[in-house]
């Protein structure tokens, strides 16, 4: 599973630091990397797709990265794009009149629904 937030630069030490206590609390293999000087890092979660519970932890693993990142005034995602993965934290992110907006915008550019129908905003 591979996942990247982004965060201000002054939230950064605090929200890898964080990350990797997760890792070592969830028992999760989980490589941190980043071009950090704009605050984006990610992670790649080995997962064992037979698994459930390690992917359980995984998905626990990611949700904490980004409900933190949020909560410092960062991003859900820096570079990767929200997606299946991440469009559950865009209300929390931008809000309810945001993700509107957004629906808004989506349908203006494509009345037909035909540019990744469902993906994002559904």
């Amino acid at each position: 599973m591979t996942t990247d937030v982004c965060v201000p630069i002054s939230a950064l030490p605090d929200c890898i630091a964080a990350a990797q206590a997760d890792i070592k609390a969830l028992g999760i293999t989980a490589p941190i990397v980043g071009h950090v000087g704009d605050g984006n890092f990610h992670t790649v979660v080995l997962v064992d797709p037979d698994d459930p519970d390690d992917i359980a932890r995984a998905d626990q693993f990611h949700s904490r990265m980004v409900e933190r990142s949020i909560a410092h005034d960062g991003t859900c995602t820096g570079e990767h794009g929200v997606g299946y993965g991440k469009s559950r934290f865009l209300v929390a992110e931008r809000g309810a009149a945001g993700v509107e907006m957004m629906r808004a915008i989506k349908r203006a550019l494509d009345p037909e629904g035909i540019f990744n129908p469902g993906k994002v905003l559904p």
